[in-house]
């Protein structure tokens, strides 16, 4: 993504959805990353560009679809580990202490991303989005078991003050044989 900004707009409406999309493109020049349905019949639109476009663009965005809006994220510095662990590109720099942290919508994962990436010196490995989790989206990440925690704190923080925390864990030493399965995932 360019210049280290992001939106994300998650709204509960399919066609709202795709109203907002339309209109996000007609205000501001921005770089639509991903638009699609997501499940339980939600629709998600993560787009980019240089800041003012994507601040007009995402509150172009908002006010189109209001009251059908779940989420929303505008992040205008983003930590540069964050759209690698969104790709699936991250690589595992060391097998420490895992952090997984669960939300219940797709936006708030990436905004606990960011925000346990800037509090600590951790990993991301992955950030999972909506897509055959329900509409949920978890964040997986690595370190030092007090680098863990402390980022866990601050993304886990963020999620519970927009009541969207499904849960939160800390495994101090994960044994080797699950390294296959946390980082590859479902692939």
């Amino acid at each position: 993504m360019s210049n280290g900004v992001i939106a994300v707009l998650e709204f509960n409406s399919i066609a709202v959805g795709i109203r907002a999309l339309d209109a996000i493109v007609k205000k501001a020049p921005i770089k639509v990353v991903e638009a699609k349905t997501i499940c339980p019949g939600k629709f998600l639109i993560l787009f980019t560009g240089d800041v003012a476009s994507t601040e007009a663009a995402f509150n172009w965005g908002k006010e189109t679809g209001l009251k059908f809006l779940i989420d929303e994220l505008l992040i205008t510095n983003l930590h540069e580990q964050v759209i690698p662990a969104l790709e699936g590109k991250a690589e595992c720099r060391a097998w420490d202490a895992l952090g997984i942290i669960e939300s219940f919508s797709a936006t708030a994962g990436i905004e606990a991303a960011d925000i346990a990436a800037k509090r600590a010196d951790i990993q991301l490995l992955e950030i999972k989005t909506a897509s055959g989790i329900g509409g949920k989206s978890y964040v997986k990440l690595m370190g030092a078991v007090e680098s863990v925690e402390a980022a866990m704190q601050a993304g886990v923080q963020r999620i519970k003050e927009k009541g969207l925390l499904c849960s939160e864990v800390i495994i101090p030493q994960p044994h080797p044989d699950i390294k296959e399965f946390i980082i590859h995932g479902n692939k």
